[in-house]
């Protein structure tokens, strides 16, 4: 049978094609905004604390597409050619965020579009990202078990044999801090490597995950190791008994934030969910359900919980931003030496 095409089939196949591809038809809806972040609970958090009383009754709608950060890298790494992509901001980490600005895939942003950037912490201000929330890497040590640390050095020591725990996905903040233990910097980690492996070869344990390492705190199989402040607080929430130490040699900072890719298809939209991100109560309920330090100066956290995840006037002095730069520059062979040598 014949058939013709007319203006009736022409438009009922454009809303047939619009219908298979709803990725482009949502990346132009007037109020969608499409944020690339890890899953869990930080997923859920970002709708209860930003999106849900601060987008949606704006008429916002707000998506998630989870995944872990390195696929979401290579994803926007994939996508560099495309004139729109599929996101409009990405949660990672201050290394990832320079890493992707470095590589030229985030937009440089007007700070001028988002009023709440007024109150962002100067530290916290990229040029190509914000950071969202911040925490610091400290010691970590049950004190049934031993006394009170003073810092990596006296942490990451071969005298604590197997009761010493080292997180594997932790890699680069390990380097760091036994860099500081031993006269090395943010931006120089061999002099550290030397003490990581008398650690290794005196039974330090190695964890595949943050899970895992505080598991062992639990049980007591591990009394002391590094790790966040932050996810201290919420150890101790889960009654682990633990308790941490701001080191001596400097504390590390971990910032997790967002950027905008440059093809992101709903730049309005990514701006009005970053400005809503650095809202004083959302700020303030990152603190209270995950332990992390606010970003911005107007948030008011309670007394008492700040005491728990801040640092002291004196602690804020030995706060250390990393070296993004030698980072990104040596982490293949960082991670070489990390698999081959250390954990071998």
């Amino acid at each position: 049978m014949a058939f013709t095409l007319n203006r009736r089939h022409l438009l009922g196949s454009a809303a047939a094609l619009a219908v298979g591809a709803p990725a482009v038809v949502r990346a132009q809806d007037n109020k969608r905004v499409v944020v690339g972040t890890w899953g869990g609970d930080y997923s859920r958090l970002l709708a209860k604390n930003i999106e849900t009383p601060l987008l949606t009754p704006k008429g916002y709608e707000c998506i998630k597409a989870e995944e872990n950060a390195d696929p979401r890298k290579a994803k926007m790494m994939a996508e560099k050619s495309l004139r729109r992509g599929t996101t409009d901001v990405q949660g990672l980490s201050a290394n990832d965020m320079f890493d992707m600005n470095e590589q030229g895939l985030v937009e440089q942003l007007d700070y001028s579009k988002m009023p709440n950037a007024k109150n962002l912490v100067p530290a916290m201000k990229y040029a190509y990202g914000i950071g969202h929330i911040y925490s610091g890497k400290v010691v970590l040590y049950n004190p049934d078990m031993m006394a009170e640390p003073t810092g990596f050095a006296d942490t990451l020591d071969p005298k604590h044999g197997n009761k010493l725990g080292i997180i594997d996905i932790q890699r680069q903040f390990n380097m760091v801090a036994a860099a500081l233990a031993s006269g090395g910097s943010v931006s120089d980690f061999e002099p550290g490597k030397e003490r990581l492996i008398a650690c290794r070869k005196a039974g330090a344990r190695i964890y595949p995950s943050n899970e895992a390492f505080a598991q062992a705190l639990k049980t007591g199989e591990i009394a002391c190791g590094i790790m966040w402040k932050a996810r201290a607080v919420q150890w101790q929430n889960a009654g682990i008994k633990v308790q941490t130490v701001a080191p001596k040699e400097g504390v590390p900072m971990y910032v997790s934030g967002f950027v905008m890719p440059k093809n992101a298809p709903n730049k309005e939209n990514a701006y009005a969910w970053l400005d809503a991100m650095m809202a004083p109560s959302a700020q303030e309920g990152f603190a209270v359900d995950m332990g992390y330090n606010p970003t911005v100066t107007n948030a008011k956290v309670p007394d008492d919980l700040q005491k728990r995840i801040g640092f002291t006037d004196e602690e804020k002095k030995r706060l250390v931003d990393l070296d993004y730069g030698y980072m990104a520059r040596n982490d293949s062979a960082f991670q070489d030496w990390w698999n081959k040598s250390f954990k071998a």
